[in-house]
């Protein structure tokens, strides 16, 4: 019989989350509220009590993984594990989070070092403290120009007055999306979209209308239906390496959305943090339709989330004004040391090395995929670092994230990404975050391993 459950709760004062939930846990455990041999709740029952999505449960079980506190195997549940004596026993093995979408960061991209050293010359300059003053919401003249000089290679006129920094590209799309939309408007989005969306219309009272998809993207046929019912205010897309699809869409296919949503006059919200990864990006949807496009890239992709800047480039300078407004009103400005770190890097071509290393180890890891994965549907770009995998027809996504936590790894499920309840069985798999190839390779086989075995996962799981 097993002992008594947890009773989820979340420990206060973590800028984390999924912290919060492991620490309340570790805290719980030593207190011997919960015994060793304790079966854990499921993630989906501790999501739904505490009121967060699942990626963020399965964050906070990986950790607890890492820390020795709970161990499980497919099909019989997590269980808590017995502590040793002065601390936590730490596996051997270490759980994989195959579940963030980051970048891999190899030894040649240099970032342990580079970002220190960077810090260090910005601040002995003759304007160094000029880095930790307040600055302009919308950034400053100089991180505008830097920022212009990289929109520039992918965007034919890039005008710095037309451009603003934010604090990442969640606060930028959450501050583009209160300019143009209001609550019980409606954003078109594919079938399947970025979470940081689906968070977004949540919590603001938007309405998202599902626009199908196939292995190259939006289709324009089903974005026209749409707008000849009820033109919605505005089209998110993810144009390059979709997240979570990896699907670029063709030049043609943007011309033509680009030419609906004229004829509409919907807005176009261009996230597209994926394509300064390609060698080759088709035309964006900021050159193709300058007028109607919203257009944020952060470096979070190309090179690290820790610096926490994306760039916005809107239709016109009277919409700059107003983005700042919001912007200021949301978290005053992007941070100005991790923007002059940015502005140095582009201004010095070491964020294109850097960008470079990251694109030469995600298609090494691409390929690693490949020979583990192959035998299964999958779709990826070979410069991206994730993989949109479908389900066999004996496996449920939620059922294969299940067990795969069990085993010590984690992927999100599609339901995950999905705008309405219809939706392709397919987890997304981020080959980033893995600390190298071997642990990645581990990983993987792991999944192969789940994925060949036809069990019944209604009742495997308990």
């Amino acid at each position: 019989m097993d002992r008594p459950s947890w009773r989820p709760r979340m420990a206060e004062g973590g800028e984390l989350k999924s912290m919060g939930i492991v620490d309340a846990l570790e805290a719980d455990i030593r207190a011997g509220r919960v015994p060793p041999g304790s079966r854990l709740p499921p993630q989906r029952a501790i999501a739904k009590a505490l009121g967060v999505d699942l990626t963020t449960v399965t964050r906070a079980f990986n950790e607890a993984r890492r820390r020795g506190l709970i161990d499980g195997k497919v099909g019989s549940g997590t269980f808590v594990r017995r502590l040793e004596s002065g601390g936590s026993e730490l596996f051997a093995a270490p759980a994989v989070d195959l579940s963030l979408n980051i970048p891999p960061q190899p030894a040649a991209a240099g970032l342990r070092h580079l970002i220190p050293e960077t810090i260090a010359d910005l601040l002995a300059s003759e304007q160094g403290m000029l880095h930790l003053r307040y600055q302009e919401s919308a950034g400053s003249v100089p991180d505008r120009a830097a920022g212009a000089i990289w929109l520039g290679e992918r965007i034919g006129d890039v005008k710095p007055s037309s451009l603003l920094l934010a604090s990442g590209a969640q606060s930028a799309l959450f501050a583009v999306c209160d300019c143009l939309v209001r609550p019980g408007e409606t954003i078109a989005a594919g079938l399947v979209t970025y979470p940081g969306l689906t968070a977004i219309a949540q919590q603001r009272g938007y309405v998202l209308q599902p626009v199908a998809m196939d292995e190259d993207g939006i289709i324009p046929e089903s974005f026209a239906e749409h707008c000849e019912r009820a033109p919605p205010k505005v089209l998110y897309v993810v144009p390059s390496i979709d997240n979570p699809t990896t699907a670029t869409l063709p030049e043609a296919r943007r011309r033509e959305i680009a030419r609906i949503a004229r004829e509409y006059r919907v807005a176009i919200i261009e996230d597209d943090p994926y394509s300064s990864l390609l060698k080759d990006a088709p035309a964006s949807f900021a050159d193709l339709a300058p007028e109607l496009t919203w257009h944020i890239e952060t470096l979070s992709k190309c090179a690290t989330p820790a610096l926490r800047i994306a760039y916005v480039l809107v239709p016109s300078d009277a919409q700059a004004l107003r983005l700042a407004g919001v912007l200021r009103a949301m978290n005053l400005m992007a941070p100005p040391l991790n923007a002059a770190v940015a502005s140095r890097w582009i201004t010095t071509g070491r964020l294109d090395d850097i960008r470079k290393a990251i694109r030469e180890e995600a298609t090494a890891r691409q390929a690693i995929a490949q020979s583990l994965l192959g035998r299964f549907a999958y779709q990826s770009d070979p410069h991206g670092h994730h993989v949109w995998l479908m389900m066999p027809p004996y496996w449920r996504a939620v059922d294969l994230a299940s067990h795969a936590e069990r085993a010590g790894f984690a992927v999100v499920p599609s339901s995950e990404f999905a705008v309405s309840r219809t939706h392709p069985e397919a987890v997304r798999i981020s080959l980033g975050v893995a600390g190298d190839r071997e642990s990645l390779t581990q990983a993987l086989k792991l999944l192969a391993e789940l994925l060949a075995q036809p069990v019944l996962p209604s009742k495997a799981i308990v």
